[in-house]
């Protein structure tokens, strides 16, 4: 599949570049506190370690606008699609070395929530930049060996759902984690797992 910049102009709908953060301590210190396996993704959605970096006060207080936070990250080895998720609210990625995030937008899903893997598009991230991901963009884990990610969102955002009470709406048959709603390919783990299985076509891989 063609591979997109996120300088490109074809990254517009889906996030933007963050020009002027300072990450290299941010960056250093994950690559002290975190492994980057070379035959699976770890994902951890808040370390005490990168929240306590004075970068943690730039993205709480300036670019989410006061919000309460979490820093954590994803790390691996990873080539294949295999799901896509969103949220509410926006998520910045800031990786050791270069990445590429599968994206699709919320509108390219039908009104059952399923989307043809043909609208996803790759986009190259170069290491140390940051992006914001806007949250009507689908993603999931970078595709790339033995990275390290920078996963800024929402404070609880991916930890363990609270016990249901109603959940009337058609969307909450994709609520996989807090705040974390997900489209799974028929072959992915996910879809194994009991995600909901909203992609058709093929599982990407890149």
């Amino acid at each position: 599949m063609k591979i997109y910049s996120v300088y490109d102009a074809e990254f517009a709908p889906y996030g933007r570049v963050i020009p002027d953060l300072d990450t290299a301590e941010l960056l250093s210190t994950l690559k002290e506190v975190s492994p980057a396996p070379e035959d699976a993704v770890i994902y951890i959605p808040s370390d005490a370690s990168l929240e306590a970096l004075p970068i943690f006060r730039q993205f709480r207080d300036g670019v989410y606008g006061g919000m309460p936070v979490q820093i954590g990250y994803c790390n691996g080895t990873n080539h294949t699609m295999n799901a896509l998720e969103y949220h509410r609210g926006c998520e910045i990625n800031v990786a050791t070395t270069d990445i590429i995030l599968l994206l699709a937008l919320q509108s390219d899903m039908d009104e059952n929530f399923m989307l043809d893997s043909s609208c996803v598009k790759a986009f190259k991230v170069p290491a140390g930049v940051s992006v914001i991901v806007y949250e009507t963009a689908l993603h999931y884990a970078p595709v790339g060996d033995g990275f390290r990610c920078i996963v800024v969102l929402p404070r609880d955002t991916n930890t363990d759902l609270p016990e249901p009470t109603e959940r009337p709406c058609r969307e909450d048959l994709l609520l996989y984690a807090r705040n974390k709603w997900l489209i799974a390919h028929p072959a992915s783990p996910e879809a194994n797992n009991g995600a909901f299985v909203g992609i058709t076509g093929e599982n990407l891989k890149a």
